[in-house]
């Protein structure tokens, strides 16, 4: 079968997702591409009609329904399997499996990851995340993971905009570390690069692509700095307090990006990056990130250009 040339349509999961935004460029790109593509949402939302004003088939269902996965699936070679920063990814992906077995078709599932998938992660929900891959594998998918070796830029935004704007100032406890970053953007080109491209991707199910940069929090730091035209300062705290502020946050914003959950995520990633010493899992490679992509990879100077406004509401606001 060739997976570029199927006239079948491409279900895309998380599309509505707002923590990077990467499935719904997945669906514009695939679309541009001249792709029928098929979007599996939970419910009617301003994100569902806007990927519907693209020319996207929207189907209704939830990932612990299997009839509407089912559903979703008739008809379809190839899915996206892309889950939220969030509890219930194991029981998820064995109702994906099971209803995709259920057509017999030798389902190609993309799988967005994150390079803490592992069984000892220092993440319960990246190790909630490898236990669910492992499900996926043993259900006799063709599968490709894509454990992105780097944190995404949105990070920034949706766990600092608020305390850049108003104290020019942001903590968290990933201290001097320097981590490897991607944009949702470039996250979501790799993403449909598997799908068009499987042979990008040969010889093995479990990929590491690489990030775009190298950076420390106190670098990032320097660079708002420098695109928002005032000092930006990064303090170092411990894993406990920004745990607790970030948890509080949550509490305090039911409806926002960060959970409870994610708090004790991206807490836990933060002080094993610090607190060991080693590299990253993967360097970052631009050019390689780019070779997979087809396009130049965003930098994070560009990211804070072109979303200045969620780091300064003044800038939203001026003429």
């Amino acid at each position: 079968m060739s997976y570029e040339t199927s006239s079948n349509p491409i279900l895309v999961t998380g599309a509505t997702g707002r923590h990077g935004g990467t499935s719904a460029h997945v669906v514009a790109a695939l679309l541009e591409a001249g792709r029928p593509v098929r979007v599996f949402a939970r419910s009617e939302s301003v994100r569902t009609r806007s990927l519907a004003s693209l020319g996207a088939e929207i189907v209704f269902g939830d990932f612990n329904d299997r009839k509407s996965l089912v559903r979703a699936l008739d008809g379809v070679d190839t899915a996206t399997f892309t889950y939220p920063v969030a509890p219930g990814i194991v029981p998820a992906a064995a109702t994906f499996a099971s209803a995709a077995r259920e057509h017999k078709v030798p389902l190609r599932t993309i799988v967005m990851s994150m390079a803490v998938a592992h069984p000892e992660s220092p993440s319960h929900l990246g190790r909630a995340q490898w236990l669910a891959e492992e499900v996926l594998a043993w259900s006799g998918l063709n599968l490709c993971v894509l454990r992105i070796a780097a944190l995404f830029f949105e990070n920034i935004a949706s766990l600092h905009a608020a305390s850049i704007e108003q104290k020019s100032a942001f903590s968290n406890c990933f201290g001097n570390a320097e981590i490897p970053w991607i944009s949702g953007l470039d996250a979501a080109r790799l993403m449909v690069s598997a799908v068009l491209h499987p042979d990008f991707f040969a010889g093995r199910s479990i990929h590491y692509p690489p990030g775009a940069q190298l950076l420390s929090h106190a670098k990032l730091a320097d660079i708002l700095a420098s695109e928002l035209g005032r000092p930006i300062r990064f303090d170092p705290v411990s894993q406990e307090q920004w745990a607790t502020e970030l948890a509080d946050t949550a509490r305090r914003e039911p409806d926002g990006v960060i959970s409870v959950d994610m708090a004790k995520h991206i807490s836990a990633v933060g002080a094993a990056l610090a607190g060991t010493g080693k590299g990253p899992i993967r360097a970052p490679d631009s050019a390689e990130l780019q070779r997979l992509t087809g396009a130049r990879p965003v930098l994070f100077a560009e990211f804070v250009r072109q979303n200045r406004h969620l780091f300064d509401q003044r800038d939203a606001h001026s003429p």
